[in-house]
């Protein structure tokens, strides 16, 4: 792919785009990088910019988020690392650590979830991890910044020193001020603090009584600040012993520097690792507040945008809570050329801007507000004229600049470039300049270039009639009302609902009737036709939406009725097995009682029981041959039952484990609290609520009025923390 233009990308807001990309960023490097985006040439690097703009965009809704990536440059710090003899402050060493730090927390993060971010995990794989600068940097510098005792033995040995003098300045410095106090020559002050030494606030009047060096006197001038001779000997081997420790310091931060120095171009791989992690997140923070995805991608020079919103009026309509209306555009080799049509402000040029600037994002890496089943292709060119081009500073009018911007795309026009150009061929005299637009027209077809363009000229819209691979189009506008509807029809061109339009803002009808004779009648009538089949495909696609509406509804009413059918079916069925059986019971019951009369008459118990034996033999034989035709169809239907049952189990076993693991897994990512002296806490496994009395080596004390228990501070549960 080759390098798209600088005033395409204006053309089409680009820097717009870039601006608010830059301001989702959490570091200043990521800003101006932010601002640097353009779109790549490379496909390859592409695909994989836009797979882990995906990945990040995902992050936001699973439960293994992206550790932070924030840092702070260290390009001062690289610059020095590459002069020799030159040394980095204390902060340069604290940034290079942290940097280092956060590189190897991403290290870590991504090969433990590389089935989540695969492409991630590929990338920062390319950076190998170093433990080394963090490790030496902490044993020479602590978490304050400020430089450990330990950092080498000079340095412990001067600075143990050092203690020992100042614990001497202090004791004879008590011992002056405690005899002149008994002797009244100090001030109710007594002392003061003058260029950071302790000195005596000696009244003036004894000033000369005191041995030592005097530091200066107060605004009145009644106290003198005095150092006491018996510490001067100790300050001025204090002040020696200060030299000693800078000196040494200097010599610590020299050997460390050094040590970093061969590592430099490993620091900048880094940070530009981190600033690049930070335009990803940018740009997946960008693609999750205007709905932004990565379609599909495809290799047979197709572009189709299904319910494509423009990023900057989605979010400017967002913001005010207003409708955005979203563009169906597909273009292919069996439709290379749209031209749209329509009255102005209906929508055209926002179409056409829509289209290239979603192009241009996806050429630089950007996820795109489109629907998931879109599937786009990449364009090595993508010229565009759009917009009032005149140019003031070069004495050019807008058709003049338009003609040069012709040449231009006549000179890098092929198969795969995609061209935009808003209102083809205006500027000049209609029917002349309207040839002329027909002419290049018919260049960028036979070259099998894509493009859309907008346009009022008829011979455009007749050419795109007549030519194969071209498609007229129409933004739908309302003939009555004369209201922008925003949707973009396919397949035929558009009013420009001139008269009409005019009629509506009050221009007098007497006025609009005498302009209709000064044309020809033919372009009225063409104008007039087009009028009433946007009318009529207005109509058809109301008819249509509203059939398509009682079809579903019909449907629906079928489901409906076939289920309730099914359910009386079964219940009569059941009725009738209920019927069956009361019949048979009462023909049962009335043999018995027939039997039962005989006995009451004639009393002989063998007739009786020969009768009742007949009876349930009878009955019996029907049982036993219902149960030998039905006997394997009930066991292999009570198999079939259980089986199903026993899945159905396994299944539900399995989502369980599942869901458990889910649970085991968010609570251990879960950050833990910290407690303090006072919170209201409970047990994980336990309801009653107690409060923290101490804390002690990850242990806590409970108290729960009655009693108190000791326990481990991993088993607690914060429930209200002390306000």
């Amino acid at each position: 792919m080759q390098k798209i233009h600088t005033k395409t990308l204006q053309d089409l807001e680009f820097p717009t785009v870039l601006e608010q990309i830059a301001l989702r960023c959490n570091t200043e490097l990521g800003k101006a990088d932010a601002l640097e985006i353009s779109p790549y040439t490379e496909k390859e690097y592409l695909l994989a910019v836009l797979g882990q703009t995906s990945e990040y965009l995902a992050s936001f809704s699973n439960d293994n988020r992206i550790p932070n990536h924030g840092f702070d440059q260290i390009n001062n710090e690289l610059k020095l690392l590459g002069i020799e003899n030159t040394t980095l402050e204390i902060s340069g060493f604290r940034k290079v650590a942290s940097i280092c730090k956060t590189v190897e927390l991403h290290h870590k993060f991504f090969k433990k979830f590389k089935e989540y971010y695969p492409l991630l995990q590929a990338f920062i794989s390319k950076f190998e991890v170093n433990t080394e600068i963090p490790s030496a940097v902490d044993v020479v510098i602590d978490k304050f910044g400020e430089i450990r005792d330990s950092a080498s033995s000079d340095l412990q040995a001067i600075r143990y020193q050092i203690n020992e003098v100042r614990a001497k300045i202090n004791q004879s410095f008590g011992a002056a001020l405690g005899r002149y106090q008994g002797l009244d020559f100090l001030d109710e002050i007594r002392e003061s603090v003058v260029e950071n030494r302790r000195v005596l606030a000696v009244k003036a009047m004894h000033r000369k009584k005191v041995k030592g060096t005097v530091m200066g006197t107060s605004k009145t001038g009644s106290i003198v600040y005095i150092v006491p001779e018996t510490t001067l000997t100790y300050s001025r081997e204090l002040n020696n012993l200060e030299i000693e420790e800078k000196e040494e310091i200097q010599r610590i931060l020299n050997r460390l520097t050094n040590e970093l120095r061969p590592n430099r171009e490993l620091l900048s791989s880094y940070q530009s690792y981190l600033s690049h992690i930070d335009i990803t997140a940018a740009k997946a923070k960008y693609a999750s507040e205007m709905d932004g995805l990565l379609p599909e991608i495809n290799e047979e020079r197709a572009l189709f945008l299904r319910d494509a919103y423009h990023p900057l009026l989605y979010l400017s309509n967002k913001a005010k809570r207003e409708k955005t209306w979203p563009q169906t555009i597909e273009l292919g080799q069996e439709n290379r050329i749209i031209v749209i049509s329509g009255p102005n402000a209906g929508g055209k040029s926002i179409t056409l801007k829509t289209i290239g600037l979603l192009q241009v994002m996806l050429q630089s890496g950007l996820l795109i507000p489109v629907h998931e089943r879109s599937s786009v292709c990449f364009f090595d060119k993508i010229l565009t004229d759009i917009g009032d081009n005149q140019s003031i500073e070069n004495h050019l009018s807008t058709y003049s600049y338009r003609l040069k911007n012709m040449n231009q795309f006549l000179k890098r026009c092929n198969a795969k470039t995609l061209f935009l150009i808003d209102e083809f061929g205006t500027g000049s005299d209609p029917e002349l300049g309207g040839a002329l637009a027909e002419a290049f027209l018919e260049v960028f077809y036979e070259r099998e270039a894509y493009g859309v363009i907008t346009t009022h000229y008829a011979n455009l819209k007749a050419l795109a009639n007549e030519l194969p691979h071209a498609t007229n189009a129409n933004m739908m506008f309302n003939s009555k009302t004369l209201e922008p509807t925003f949707q973009l029809i396919m397949g035929e061109a558009g009013s420009s609902f001139t008269f009409e339009v005019a009629q509506k803002n009050g221009i007098p009808y007497g006025l609009i009737n005498k302009a209709k004779k000064k044309i020809e009648r033919g372009k009225v009538r063409f104008d007039a036709t087009i009028a009433k089949l946007q009318k009529e495909r207005s109509k058809m696609a109301q008819t249509g939406s509203r059939l398509q509406e009682e079809e579903i509804k019909a449907r629906d009413e079928a489901e409906r009725l076939e289920k309730l059918n099914a359910k009386i079916k079964s219940k009569l069925e059941n009725y009738q097995e209920l019927y069956d059986h009361n019949q048979r019971m009462i023909q049962l019951g009335d043999k018995v009682n027939s039997a039962a009369e005989r006995y009451f008459i004639d009393n002989k118990k063998r007739p009786l029981i020969s009768e009742l034996l007949r009876i349930v033999e009878t009955e019996n034989s029907k049982r036993k041959k219902t149960t030998a035709k039905q006997a394997k169809a009930k066991q292999a239907q009570k198999k079939q039952v259980a089986q199903e049952l026993e899945k159905k189990i396994v299944k539900v076993r399995q989502e369980k484990k599942v869901e458990k693991k889910k649970a085991i897994q968010k609570e251990k990512n879960k950050p833990r609290p910290v407690f303090k002296v006072g919170d209201r806490v409970r047990l994980q496994d336990g309801k009653a609520v107690g409060s923290i009395d101490t804390l002690e080596k990850n242990k806590a004390v409970v108290n729960y009025g009655m009693f108190t228990t000791n326990v481990s501070v991993d088993q607690l549960e914060l429930v209200e923390a002390k306000k």
